[in-house]
């Protein structure tokens, strides 16, 4: 209730003797200002409580935007400024300056349509970009347009929605990979196969012989990518062995000279004659990665790769730079550039997948993130030291397992032989023909043909002629698999043995299944191909015994 009076009466000396006044009774005003008071503070809770940023403003007429007129807390935390400072800004100021242009489009389309759905990208106080999507809605205050855009930081949805593009990419050389493999694997094993003919009747220490071997040595890397990239789809497990490294810096030094400019100086000091357990390709992989780097690093002005390998003791008082090696003897395999250098605020980034500074197109990010996972499942650790305008340097610690044995390529070594009858099928005659000379070599009878109807027919006539059938599994018509379900439906106690460029584990369990012996992957060399035979008959000669 308020109270208010005036003087209506007072004595001689001027003292008041009686007042006049009236009572009014604003308790309904009292109360409707708490109830506003409490509907804002309802509402400033809420608008703080959005997990989103939210800003406020109202376009003047002709579509320019004016200051900011209400901001709520997430906002303040999301892009760095304090709300005095948000509150002196125009949306011009958050967004980022590349995406300028759309900021009057958008003020004209949610004061004509009511509302808005974006994508863009906004900037921090500190000028860094990040995505974000916008909804934007048209209200009034007080009669006058008044726009609210709720601001969504979109970082972890843009990153979610790149891994995904780049897991349908790798997906999608799986199965590329899957489909020309056992085409190319057809090919390698004629080449190998051939190869080691050749060899058996090459003299040994002529040039002959040593340009066999280098045909020979090739052909067999060829053969590990291959099984590499089945690895890589997830289609095969590659198994490890104690590898040679330096014989591996010396080829790949030799593969990347003619491919690198002439500007970039080679440098290699080898120290180290010890074996790691891993496999050729992944230590291929591993250096051939490191140094292409460093050659990309020094294109535009030229310089110097130096690549070094030596044995090195780790022991609980070595400084731990390396990163939480186990006490031990390692490889180290240092890699070196005087190239750009990367910078202080990439260097941490730059073994997370699909992460690259390379312009788009020239680089998927994986090759950093690969040598890595290769480097850590072999026990071992990689760091990295650099300066800009300076160069790079990788420094990668591998386990040694055992020290170096010198072994040739390929040799004549003492085969398992026998006499029995083979059945060889595939539908790639070159292979049939190959197959058939070494195996003949090791004194079997053998019998090719080069489709599956008609090694079906065949053996239909003469079920008692074969003691094994060796078939490929992908061929026309028939598949190695289906063929190999009917000649054990003609013949129940006939060994089969399944050859394939390409296979997947289930793929073996299925085979299992249906009474395959054995499964062997091409390109078979002829050692591999000799000791299959020889245990798929000596087991199904054991099992007639019995």
């Amino acid at each position: 209730m308020a109270v208010s009076g005036e003087v209506s009466r007072r004595d001689s000396e001027g003292r008041a003797t009686m007042l006049r006044g009236c009572l009014i009774d604003i308790t309904h005003r009292k109360q409707t200002e708490i109830a506003h008071q409490k509907s804002k503070e309802k509402y400033r809770l809420l608008f703080n409580s959005v997990n989103d940023s939210i800003f406020v403003h109202q376009p003047s007429i002709d579509g320019t935007p004016r200051k900011f007129i209400e901001v709520n807390e997430i906002a303040c935390n999301v892009y760095g400024y304090s709300r005095e400072e948000i509150l002196d800004l125009t949306p011009e100021n958050v967004v980022f300056h590349d995406e300028m242009s759309i900021i009057p489009d958008m003020i004209k389309k949610v004061l004509s349509e009511g509302q808005s759905v974006f994508e863009t990208y906004h900037k921090n106080k500190n000028g860094e970009p990040f995505p974000v999507e916008v909804s934007s809605f048209l209200s009034e205050i007080h009669g006058t347009p008044t726009i609210l855009s709720i601001v969504r930081d979109i970082t972890e949805k843009k990153k979610a929605e790149e891994d995904l593009r780049q897991a349908h990419k790798m997906e999608a050389i799986g199965t590329l990979a899957g489909g020309i493999a056992h085409d190319f694997n057809n090919i390698l094993s004629s080449i190998i196969g051939f190869t080691e003919l050749a060899l058996d009747d090459a003299k040994e220490g002529t040039i002959q012989e040593d340009n066999l071997q280098e045909v020979y040595t090739a052909s067999k890397r060829a053969k590990d990518l291959v099984w590499q990239i089945l690895t890589f789809a997830r289609q095969t497990d590659e198994p490890s062995k104690p590898i040679q490294i330096d014989s591996i810096v010396i080829e790949v030094l030799k593969l990347i000279r003619s491919s690198i400019p002439t500007t970039i100086e080679i440098k290699k000091t080898i120290d180290s004659d010890s074996f790691v357990m891993s496999n050729a390709t992944h230590i291929h992989q591993i250096i051939m990665n490191l140094c292409t780097n460093a050659a990309q690093a020094m294109e535009k002005s030229g310089g110097v790769l130096e690549i070094s390998l030596k044995d090195v003791a780790i022991d609980i008082q070595t400084p731990n730079l390396k990163g939480s090696l186990k006490p031990g003897d390692y490889i180290e395999i240092k890699v070196s550039d005087t190239g750009v250098g990367i910078s202080s605020d990439v260097i941490g980034s730059i073994f997370q997948p699909y992460f690259t500074t390379k312009s788009t197109g020239e680089g998927t990010g994986m090759g950093l993130a690969v040598v890595q996972g290769i480097v850590e499942k072999s026990g071992g650790k990689i760091s990295v030291e650099s300066q800009v305008g300076k160069g790079t340097t990788f420094s990668v610690f591998l386990p040694i397992t055992k020290k170096r044995k010198v072994e040739r390529q390929y040799g004549q070594e003492k085969l398992s032989t026998g006499s029995e009858r083979i059945l060889f099928v595939d539908d790639e005659a070159s292979i049939a023909k190959m197959v058939a000379r070494n195996l003949k070599g090791l004194g079997y009878s053998v019998t090719t043909r080069t489709s599956s109807i008609e090694a079906l027919e065949l053996f239909r006539t003469k079920p008692d002629e074969f003691d094994l059938v060796i078939s490929d599994l992908t061929m026309p018509n028939m598949t190695g698999d289906v063929l190999a379900a009917d000649l054990m439906y003609i013949r129940q106690d006939i060994p089969v043995i399944l050859c394939s460029g390409c296979s997947k584990k289930i793929l073996e369990e299925t085979a299992s299944e249906i009474g395959i012996k054995a499964f062997a992957y091409k390109p078979i060399v002829k050692a591999d191909l000799a000791k299959t035979v020889r245990k798929v008959l000596d087991e199904a000669m054991d099992k007639t015994r019995e």
